[in-house]
């Protein structure tokens, strides 16, 4: 079987490496493409993986984002003129979505985010399944429409977290506190203050603050420049960890390391399920940060017992695929 997978962002390359591991080790043949993305490329690289690159992102202007999705659509719908997948997967691709779509080819989708409308809106209702985490209301995918649900214990990222052995980085003389920057650019953020580097300044105080910024290689480490990083190998050797993103506040927690998240769209339906389940996940707001950083600094959990109970959705999709009726 062809099955194509589609990563629009550095969370979609490690879902999309994952589940190209799997379905490669059946015997199933795996085409995995991406975008240009502060993101996409240099994960890929670390990961070891070449994945197509098929157009960029360029959030400056609502033209630009239809025009450049608009081009993925049009690339992609040559690049299998004349032989299609038997199934495209994606974490909400709109590009392969509305391609896939358009060929007749059957859409399994991964989604967590009920409050990222607008990819909800472009995304959901062409999917045959959509899997999500048990942690998500019924509700969120029966708003967009969905054909069928299928859940799953756990959450996405277990997907690449269970099994990970990371690489230990030297230790520093202080605490390491990796801070990641709110989502700018992202629409369901469009109005949201940044006070990254006013956090940064205040838990400097703490320890040693590493800056991961969303859309600058100008990321700071320790007070100079560095290349980019894998966020769940960089989290594995931190004393903690501080977020505007629930990704990698999820990908520190499953692997015992306190994550602190914050602003209003931390308090989400799956960062409440690692909490309530034991992981180090502490949902807060901004003025409430240093009391929970002094706390838990340097205090790692160990998780492993829990992480192990928890279902991989790469698993699921393996066995979901193997239904789909041609």
């Amino acid at each position: 079987m062809k099955v194509w997978y589609d990563a629009c962002t550095g969370k979609h390359i490690r879902y999309g490496v994952a589940i190209g591991k799997e379905l490669k080790k059946q015997g199933h043949e795996f085409i995995f493409t991406t975008r240009e993305h502060p993101d996409t490329l240099p994960l890929a690289k670390i990961l070891g993986e070449n994945p197509l690159v098929i157009g960029k992102y360029n959030p400056s202007t609502l033209t630009s984002r239809l025009q450049e999705s608009a081009q993925r659509i049009i690339e992609f719908s040559k690049m299998f003129q004349s032989e299609k997948p038997s199934i495209a997967i994606a974490h909400q691709s709109v590009e392969l979505c509305r391609t896939a779509f358009g060929l007749g080819i059957p859409i399994f989708l991964t989604a967590d985010t009920p409050h990222a409308l607008a990819v909800n809106r472009l995304t959901i209702p062409f999917a045959h399944t959509v899997l999500i985490s048990e942690a998500l209301p019924k509700s969120f995918t029966k708003t967009y429409c969905a054909q069928r649900v299928v859940s799953f214990k756990g959450v996405d990222e277990v997907a690449w977290i269970q099994g990970f052995k990371p690489t230990l980085m030297p230790k520093l003389k202080k605490p390491l506190i990796v801070l990641r920057q709110i989502e700018t650019k992202a629409a369901y953020a469009k109005g949201k203050d940044d006070n990254t580097k006013t956090l940064a300044q205040k838990l400097s105080g703490l320890g040693s603050v590493y800056v991961l910024e969303r859309y600058s290689s100008n990321e700071t480490a320790y007070n100079r420049k560095t290349v980019f990083k894998d966020s769940a190998n960089l989290v594995a050797n931190a004393d903690l960890v501080v977020s505007y993103g629930g990704t990698i506040s999820r990908e520190a927690a499953l692997q015992g390391i306190p994550s602190i998240a914050i602003s209003d769209m931390a308090k989400t339906n799956v960062n409440t399920y690692l909490a309530k389940k034991g992981f180090p996940l502490f949902i807060t707001t901004e003025d409430k940060v240093w009391g929970l950083a002094e706390k838990y600094i340097g205090k790692k959990f160990d998780v492993a017992s829990k992480l192990i109970e928890l279902e991989s959705p790469v698993q699921v999709i393996s066995s979901l695929i193997k239904d789909v009726k041609f």
